[in-house]
């Protein structure tokens, strides 16, 4: 895991803090330079991974481009991959 410029696994270490803190209930709790590290490289692989399946969708639908759309179809079954517990605000994609 690499650590540069304020930034952690290509995402700048107070987003990934924000991101932590939006599920936090006590606001003292503190995040540790290690699991600004670590959630920055789980970040980083489901972006890769988002990424790869939107281009893969977009390929099956002979595009030349990924588009919003490609990534809206592929968000869900991501989701879903990650884990049961992740779950949309709105319950749209229960897994």
């Amino acid at each position: 895991m690499e650590e540069r410029d304020g930034r952690a696994g290509g995402f700048r270490k107070d987003t990934v803090e924000r991101l932590l803190r939006l599920h936090f209930q006590d606001g003292r709790i503190r995040v540790s330079a290690d699991a600004q590290l670590l959630m920055a490289e789980l970040l980083k692989v489901f972006v890769r991974e988002a990424a790869a399946r939107a281009a893969r969708q977009a390929r099956a639908e002979d595009l030349n481009k990924v588009d919003t759309d490609q990534l809206e179809k592929v968000l869900p079954q991501l989701v879903c991959n990650s884990g049961p517990e992740l779950q949309w605000e709105q319950d749209e994609y229960v897994c």
